[in-house]
């Protein structure tokens, strides 16, 4: 075989190779957990990892003060900027991937039971803003009455009980109070198209009554992406699948 010939086997062989770990590849989901959770939310999602490469945001403590953009730049550390991937976020999960939208480039953002925005958080929240009563509340105080106040607001999550308290029990209560800070002082305006909204019309906790949505569950509350999974998994695919019609 001439030199030549044999260069461009060589060539030929390489870029074989590169053609098929392409094909091979896994798409890379992050999840984002709600404000009272943690990664057990999405274990009735069940994600082919023979395509998908699933990874889970951990949170941390936010700071003082600490607003929605600054920790989700934090957070956005754990995301492997070199390989394409997608968000999903529920609840304040969605905000913050709302948020690292704007640092990172996603392929596509996926929420949950969340808001894009300030304009689509109930009108509590924008009261609180100007009046911040929940600074007088002490931070145990704050932990003890989620358990009182979830399955009150959002009686569907008794499908889930035993995870939806688990959950509860291994939050910290300063995390719990910094957050609510950083939802009543969120100061987003405006949202980018790149983000697909799914939500539910029974969701007690933000209601839908305010919020721009893509795909619609009928009676899906704020906590369907534990009691109407496969629904939701079903639209992720379909997003996904849109978005790499090949």
């Amino acid at each position: 075989m001439s030199p030549i010939k044999y260069i461009l086997l060589i060539l030929s062989l390489l870029w074989m190779q590169d053609i098929i770990s392409q094909s091979l590849e896994k798409t890379n989901i992050y999840l984002i957990p709600g404000q009272g959770a943690d990664e057990r939310l999405y274990k009735n999602l069940k994600l082919d990892t023979a395509i998908f490469e699933v990874h889970n945001i951990k949170y941390v403590i936010p700071e003082k003060g600490e607003d929605m953009k600054s920790y989700a730049l934090r957070l956005s550390t754990q995301i492997d900027t070199t390989k394409e991937f997608y968000l999903i976020g529920v609840s304040l999960g969605g905000m913050i991937a709302t948020e690292i939208n704007e640092i990172l480039n996603p392929k596509k953002v996926i929420i949950i039971s969340s808001a894009k925005c300030r304009n689509e958080l109930p009108s509590q929240y924008r009261f609180q803003a100007k009046i911040p009563i929940y600074k007088l509340i002490p931070k145990w105080m704050i932990k003890q009455s989620t358990f009182v106040a979830q399955p009150l607001f959002e009686p569907d999550r008794n499908k889930e009980k035993e995870t939806c308290i688990a959950m509860l029990k291994a939050k910290d209560p300063v995390f719990l109070k910094r957050t609510i800070s950083m939802i009543i002082n969120w100061n987003r305006i405006s949202f980018d198209s790149n983000i697909i909204h799914i939500h539910g019309d029974n969701d007690n906790t933000i209601p839908i009554k305010n919020v721009n949505y893509n795909y619609l569950i009928k009676d899906g509350s704020h906590m369907m992406i534990l009691t109407r999974t496969s629904e939701i998994q079903s639209l992720i695919l379909e997003v996904i699948k849109i978005d790499n019609p090949s």
